[in-house]
């Protein structure tokens, strides 16, 4: 990943700051009986608004997989990442994940955040599954400053997960972004400390954990092929945001 310019880090800047207001959005409409394609097209009217565009929106799906129909990826109980809203009400207690990437003066920012709906989880082992991969995140944004390597941010996420007895999934990982919505270097969310890229100022990345109940093999849902479900069914938690990495330490340009 070659750094961003001053210009480029102010459009970035920009940008998150455009996906943080509209995952706020998100969070305040979020309640029983809404559905995701109620939520999906609020987020496309409101980005309009600010004057950014949809990142996700068309992103190609290759052989024998459509083009990506939504703004927002939204991504319920076992589904953990790339979900496709439908006109389903979710029901309280549902656990939801919300990706959404936002373009903008040609740069895109990408963030995630996993909400239950009603605010109450149905059991308490399902409200800390949430609350861990939350903290997951936090742990490796804390430790990113020039000379990390990617190794650093995967074993930092990988230790919070798995000293709970969560599955951290393997097949998908964080991301460098800005000019496409995925740059190098790749991020897994486990990983030996001291190895892979070394972080520089003005790389932009999306560290994004993603964490299960149970194992963390996935499957494609074949009905719509996009959406990744836990392959033993159990329920997923995904966050993510996205971070400039300056002179000392990091920046979250997504909160």
């Amino acid at each position: 990943m070659k750094p961003k310019n001053t210009q480029e880090v102010t459009a970035i800047r920009a940008s998150g700051q455009m996906l943080a207001q509209i995952l706020s959005l998100i969070e305040r409409m979020l309640e029983p009986g809404v559905n995701g394609r109620d939520i999906d097209a609020m987020a496309r009217r409101e980005l309009k608004k600010l004057g950014g565009k949809p990142a996700f929106l068309g992103v190609k799906g290759g052989r024998g997989v459509p083009d990506f129909p939504s703004s927002v990826c939204i991504s319920a109980n076992d589904a953990v990442v790339h979900g496709v809203p439908t006109d389903v009400p979710f029901a309280s207690g549902d656990i939801v994940g919300f990706d959404f990437g936002v373009l903008y003066g040609g740069m895109i920012t990408d963030a995630a955040r996993t909400f239950v709906v009603g605010g109450t989880p149905r059991t308490k082992a399902e409200g800390r599954l949430v609350a861990v991969t939350q903290q997951s995140l936090d742990t490796a944004i804390n430790i990113l400053k020039p000379g990390v390597k990617t190794g650093d941010i995967g074993s930092a996420v990988q230790e919070v997960l798995e000293s709970h007895g969560y599955g951290v999934v393997r097949e998908l990982v964080g991301h460098g972004v800005g000019h496409e919505l995925h740059e190098p270097p790749e991020i897994p969310n486990y990983g030996i400390a001291g190895t892979g890229t070394i972080l520089e100022p003005g790389m932009t990345i999306a560290v994004e954990p993603m964490a299960t109940l149970g194992d963390w093999k996935i499957v494609i849902d074949p009905a719509d092929k996009w959406t990744i479900r836990t392959a033993d069914g159990s329920l997923s938690a995904h966050f993510e945001d996205t971070i400039l990495i300056t002179s000392d330490g990091a920046e979250v340009l997504t909160s």
